[in-house]
């Protein structure tokens, strides 16, 4: 099973690390200029927890933390 959230669908995304060569133009210099630019991947940050279901079964699932805070899911210990 994926790591996606139950509750938002959040799921990983991916993205660009860029690296960036050169002295600004505000400093004196010609501006920065791009020399690398590096794939990665932006992880949602997902916790996996019992919760009861509105049809009463407890399941345990992955839900992102900022669900947890916002208070869209009740956690079971």
């Amino acid at each position: 099973m994926s790591r996606i959230c139950y509750i938002t669908g959040k799921k990983q995304v991916i993205g660009s690390r860029i690296s960036r060569k050169g002295q600004s133009k505000k400093s004196g210099g010609i501006g920065t200029h791009v020399t690398k630019k590096v794939k990665r991947i932006f992880k949602p940050n997902l916790q996996r927890v019992k919760i009861m279901l509105p049809n009463g079964q407890v399941r345990r699932v992955w839900v992102a933390v900022k669900a947890i805070k916002a208070g869209l899911v009740e956690k079971l210990i």
